[in-house]
């Protein structure tokens, strides 16, 4: 029977708790929403809850407000738009140096492409009697300047064979030509003695005649 006798003590705790509740939330929201340190649209907020209620002689409802309340918010939308205004601006203006700056970079980044393109070709090709030509032709045309000067070489080199054999060939003729006329002339002169003998024989006989 004590827990029901204390049901209506509970009943009333619980409606003065939700009653404590609520008026703390009304303070809350009466705290937050104010005309001096809210945005505009809390603003707005604030006088629409500070405005009253009455009805028109046509049976419209309208809202009664304060003129003072009316100004002060005008005068912090003026400012608010003023701050935004002046954002946008300043934005803009940020807006415009960075597409400035943006443009300068492009211009120096074509620049430098341009540059290490140049780089690149002067790097990839050689000067040859102050003519540039690619590292590919350079090459194609000192092999090519190697392998006829090769050529000359190996054709120098069997023409000097060839005339080194006829030199000897020749050399070797002209030798037993000289070996010939020796003989010839060893064997002339013995003719020669012989018949001088002869002709001394023939005279010694006329004269012992």
């Amino acid at each position: 029977m004590k827990p029901i006798a204390n049901l209506p003590n509970l009943i009333l705790l619980c409606l003065f708790s939700l009653l404590a509740y609520g008026q703390n939330t009304n303070d809350v929201q009466e705290t937050e929403l104010s005309l001096d340190s809210s945005t505009i649209n809390d603003q707005f907020e604030y006088v629409l809850k500070k405005s009253g209620n009455f009805r028109g002689t046509n049976g419209q409802m309208y809202e009664a407000v304060k003129l003072s309340m009316l100004l002060t918010l005008k005068a912090h939308t003026v400012d608010s738009l003023k701050t935004f205004h002046k954002e946008l601006s300043d934005t803009q203006a940020i807006v415009q140096n960075q597409t400035v700056e943006i443009s300068n970079l492009k211009e120096r980044l074509l620049t430098t492409q341009n540059d290490l393109d140049k780089t690149n070709a002067e790097k990839n090709s050689m000067a040859l009697f102050g003519l540039q030509m690619s590292k590919t032709g350079y090459n194609v045309l000192m092999w090519s300047i190697i392998a006829g000067l090769m050529a000359l070489l190996i054709f120098f080199i069997y023409k000097f064979r060839s005339s080194n054999t006829i030199t000897r060939k020749a050399k070797l003729a002209l030798s037993e030509i000289e070996d010939e006329f020796e003989e010839h002339r060893k064997t002339a002169l013995e003719r020669e003695q012989k018949v001088r003998r002869q002709l001394q024989d023939e005279i010694n006989k006329q004269k012992g005649v």
